[in-house]
This record gives structure tokens, sequence and C-alpha cells, in this order.
């Protein structure tokens, strides 16, 4: 049977890849150069016009009860609080009876009582990129004079929760940080949040700049190019997410929400991950650019990959054209035999095409950069998810497996191990007894 169609979805850019931060490991501030005859920031906004037709096709383009609006940059708080005040009532004067839902990303450094106010009033759901305790977060993510920027953070994070605004962490894994999991790990846990994103840096750099002066190059582009110094290392990788895991099972099991674990655990019943770069085919995910043009995805904003303007041509013929089909397409056909042939296959499908340039060997084709480092995490966590997985099918809740797991610890100590309890002590003076 055919699976329906799930629609579509649009990441917004309001004002384009500006920032007030130059974090140094970002892909799109240079998608300023895309965009050359700008004077000054405000040229950048998306005008009115725009954001209004944006508006009314996307809602009229969904066939659902709900409909998300997604925000990012650049930075969109630089737009101002009384920018998304206009575009919430646009949100009302075209939804004609569905239910309207925001999200919106940002590095938290300009929120304050007066954004939170208007966040909790609207229920938006913010996407706070923070990465980790001070010495992680700030090493490369600085303003643009290269101050640091943890401080501010930490000020937004306190009013988003003197608020009650809901929110989840985006923590980006360069390659320095990667090296510190647990330290990570527990820092977002202790500052009493409870959804957490982690988001492997993996960037190729050419020699020399393209014509449109992009040096971060397409992943297709056929330029020689180098992986970026601060590109996490796909073994390192996998290793960070296992560090947290073996974390989170013993103690934090539906009590903390990490993406990477619940797609996982849904690729382990059956379900189709909702994660796009898990996905067999993409192409469902497209951008809007502060002019109104349209991209087939974040990561593939490049001149060759603009599907048009919402002013020229209506968002859903270019979003459902045959270019874009065939783009989410080619993530599926263009698999290597040695992915094909993968146990954990039905988990990560490849993961995203923007991270496949590795050649494969036998049987050709390229494979994700990342992939011994995920094919690493899947087999690690195998034995943990096969039993949440069995919890789940016999309506059990999977956060059993914290119990399971210290049964199992228990049985396998010896008398003068540490304890599995993780009291400090030894087994035979704490739980053995």
């Amino acid at each position: 049977m055919q699976q329906q169609d799930s629609g579509f979805h649009i990441l917004a850019k309001p004002i384009g890849p500006v920032c007030n931060l130059g974090c140094r490991y970002c892909f799109y501030l240079e998608k300023e150069a895309l965009y050359p005859a700008k004077t000054g920031i405000w040229d950048w906004v998306m005008p009115d016009e725009i954001l209004e037709e944006f508006i009314r096709q996307y809602i009229k383009s969904q066939d659902a009860p709900v409909v998300n609006f997604a925000w990012q940059g650049g930075e969109p708080t630089m737009l101002g609080v009384d920018y998304f005040r206009k575009a919430v009532e646009l949100q009302k004067k075209h939804a004609n009876g569905v239910r309207i839902e925001n999200t919106i990303q940002t590095n938290g450094i300009l929120l304050d009582d007066t954004w939170c106010e208007f966040l909790a009033e609207n229920d938006f759901l913010v996407g706070l990129s923070l990465d980790g305790p001070q010495h992680l977060h700030d090493r490369y993510r600085m303003d643009k004079g290269g101050a640091p920027s943890f401080d501010r953070v930490m000020l937004g994070v306190k009013a988003l929760k003197k608020h009650g605004v809901e929110f989840n962490t985006l923590t980006v894994v360069p390659r320095h940080n990667a090296d510190y999991p647990l330290e990570i790990y527990r820092f977002l846990r202790e500052i009493g949040h409870g959804f957490m994103q982690f988001i492997p840096i993996v960037e190729r750099a050419a020699a020399e700049a393209t014509p449109e002066g992009l040096l971060l190059v397409s992943p297709d582009s056929e330029t020689p190019a180098k992986v970026s110094e601060w590109s996490v290392d796909p073994l390192q990788y996998g290793r960070f997410l296992s560090a947290i895991f073996d974390d989170w099972v013993r103690s934090d099991v539906g009590k903390v929400y990490i993406q990477i674990f619940d797609v996982t655990l849904a690729a382990w019943v059956g379900m189709e991950p909702a994660l796009c770069v898990f996905q067999k085919t993409c192409g469902s995910s497209a951008v809007i650019e502060h002019n109104g043009d349209i991209y087939s995805c974040d990561h593939y904003v490049y001149p060759e990959n603009r599907l048009g303007n919402i002013m020229d041509q209506p968002l859903e013929s270019m979003v459902r054209s045959a270019r874009q089909a065939q783009f989410g397409k080619k993530k599926l056909d263009s698999l290597p035999r040695q992915c094909l042939d993968c146990g954990v296959r039905f988990v990560c499908n490849g993961e995203c095409p923007k991270h496949r340039f590795v050649k494969a060997g036998k049987g050709g084709g390229d494979l994700n950069y990342l992939c011994r480092g995920y094919k690493a995490f899947f087999t690690h966590v195998k034995p943990y998810m096969d039993f949440m997985a069995a919890e789940l099918r016999e309506k059990r809740p999977p956060a059993n497996v914290m119990l399971w797991l210290r049964q199992r610890e228990m049985a396998e100590a010896g008398r003068n191990d540490p304890c599995p309890c993780g009291s400090g002590k030894k087994f035979k003076r704490c739980c053995g007894r």
C-alpha cells in the first residue's frame, strides 16, 4: 500500500544568513555572498509583501489541521519582537480554521523579558543553540568582535525559564567538543532541560572560493576540497553518542529526551524515522530565503539548487516539482552497495546526502563521512534498543530498561567491583549486601 503524502515543510529565513554571532563552524554565514548588493542589515529583512505571501501560500498548501512555521536565520531575533507580532497576526488572518504552531531557532543572546513574554503568550517552541559549559561553548560561538557569548546565552535561558517558554537545546558537535560527551550532557541536564539535539559538524572547504564567493563546497561539487579542521571525526562522533547513551540509559530514560535516541528507537520498532537525515528519501523540507527564493534544502542553498521565487511561482508547485522529487529520490538511488548490505541501514538509510563524499570501494559509490561512527553507535545500543522495542510492543514503558540493566549488572558484578548503582562503594559493601 502506498504511503499517504505527508506534505512538506519550509524553513523560513526572514533575515537570511545575517547573524550577531560569528561562530567559527557556521556553514550559513557565507551565504551572504549569494546576495551581495546589500548595504546594511535592514536590506536583509524579508519585506512585508513576501512575508504575507509566504504565510498565505504555506497555510493554503498544507492539508492538515495543524500547520507549523519554523523560523531560523542567521539570527531571527535580530528582527525584533514587533516583526514576529506581525507574522502572528498574518497567520491568524490566513489561518482559515487550522491551528498554527511556531518554532524559532535562536542563539539566545537577545532573549529578554519582552521576547519571552511574547514567546510564551504565543506558544512558540524555542530551539536554543548551546554547546555545553562555558569553556566548550565559547570555543566556537563568539560574536563578530571575537567576544564570548556564553554568559549572554545563560541570561536568555534564565528568561525562558522565568516565563515558562518551552525550549529544546541544539548542541553542535565539532571536533574539539566531541571529546567531552559526559561534561556536555550533564551540563545540559543540570540546567534543568530535558530535550536535547546533538548536531555533528561536517564541512568541506575548497582552496579557493567559487565565483559566487562560497568557500564551503556544495555537496555535489567536484571541486577538490578538504574536510574542515572543526569537523568531527566519524568514530569520535560514534563514541560521543555512545558515552552519552550509556549515562542516559542508566538513569534518565523517560526523563531526558534526546532526539537521536528517540529516532533510533522508532526505527527499532519499524517506524519511519521522523528526522529527515535518516529517512529513505528527502526533499520534503525546503528553505525560503529573505527575498522569497526557494531552495531544495537548508544544506543545499547553492545557485544550482534554487527552485524559484515565491513571488513568481506558487510555493507548492516548486516544492512538488519533478526537479525537487528527483532531488529527494536521489538519496535512495545513490546508496552504494556497502550501504544496501549494511545491518543498520534500517536506522540511518545512508544519513544526509550532504555528507556522502567518501569512496565506498567495493561496489562503488559514495559512503557517508559519518558512516563508521553511526555504525559503531547503532551496534553499541542494539541490546538496549532490542529490550525497549520489546517493552513497547507489550505496551510497557521503555524506561523499564533501567531496571533491566541494573539487574543484569548486579548479576555480573564481582564482590570487589564498584557497585553498579553508582554509589562509589564496592559491590559487597553496597547492593551486594
